[in-house]
């Protein structure tokens, strides 16, 4: 059987490394972290992912300052709250939480953030700058993704590599990122023909493709390592089988692939426990940086 990447055991040891950093430089920086997690509208998994990542920084020591505002809220008022919080000294990284409401468009918001304070690492400049290999935030579940194979000792430099999904949120920065391993890369989509023939070439397949279910045992090499980034609600149907029951999935039949893959990521407990933590990087880095202090015992999370 595979051996399974668990994102919550490492989450839960960055999360001890995040707060000895903390607390090793909190009086010389003079304050706290400071995340803003900005929601808008009363998404009910959006409330979960936020309360859990306020859980988070309270156990990391992160002061978190978001602000909630209402569904109807007009994209000049969240663009006003995201400039307050951009010209606010207490605030290291600040979080658009996604997806908005009808009727907000979400780039031009992502856009108004300060790329300095940009906690997922999804504005323009620093997306150009993971292509260009500079330094800066970056997007947070493909990092996580980079740091679980890292402590699982997945070899990279020279592995063919498959990416099923192409968005800029993770598909696409986590091409980049695997290429910069040294991985040769390949992006499949929706329009990919033969979508098994690519993907059972793979050594390292990430699937981020939104879709529960949808890569099977015909879809894997192997001896692969599979890494999925989906996660989805299904409703309980107590007449199927134990599969069909559950009410959390991933885009890969965890139970089909993992007799054949090298290393798998359960969902949960693989990838979205990553996700949050890396946020909490990015504002750690974030604070270290703005007020002169070394960052480096966090340099193997930054990719």
């Amino acid at each position: 059987m595979a051996t399974r990447l668990d994102g919550r055991q490492l989450a839960a040891q960055i999360e001890e490394r995040l707060q000895a950093v903390v607390a090793d430089r909190l009086q010389r920086a003079g304050r706290p972290p400071g995340l803003a997690v900005l929601r808008v509208g009363d998404d009910p998994a959006s409330g979960v992912y936020v309360a859990n990542k306020e859980k988070a920084c309270g156990r990391v020591g992160i002061r978190s300052l978001g602000a909630h505002l209402a569904a109807d809220t007009p994209a000049a008022a969240v663009q006003a709250t995201i400039e307050r919080l951009n010209a606010d000294p207490a605030v290291d990284g600040i979080l658009l939480q996604l997806p908005l409401p009808a009727g907000l468009e979400e780039s031009p918001l992502l856009a108004a953030i300060d790329p300095e304070k940009d906690a997922d690492g999804l504005h323009t400049l620093n997306l150009g700058r993971l292509l260009k290999g500079e330094p800066g935030p970056r997007s947070c579940t493909p990092a996580g993704v980079m740091a679980l194979l890292a402590a699982g000792d997945v070899a990279l430099a020279g592995k063919r590599a498959v990416v099923v999904g192409r968005s800029i949120l993770v598909g696409q920065p986590m091409a980049l990122m695997l290429q910069a391993a040294n991985a040769t890369v390949s992006v499949a989509h929706s329009r990919t023909t033969d979508l098994a023939e690519l993907t059972r070439q793979a050594d390292v397949l990430v699937v981020a493709a939104g879709r529960p279910r949808m890569i099977g045992a015909e879809h894997v090499k192997p001896g692969a390592v599979v890494v999925d980034v989906g996660i989805h609600r299904l409703e309980p149907d107590p007449a199927a089988g134990p599969e069909a029951r559950a009410r959390l999935c991933g885009d890969v039949r965890f139970e089909a692939v993992e007799p054949i893959a090298a290393a798998i990521t359960p969902v949960p407990g693989g990838v979205g426990p990553m996700t949050v933590t890396m946020l909490l990087v990015n504002t750690v880095v974030a604070w270290c940086r703005r007020h002169g202090l070394d960052a480096a015992p966090l340099a193997d999370l930054l990719v």
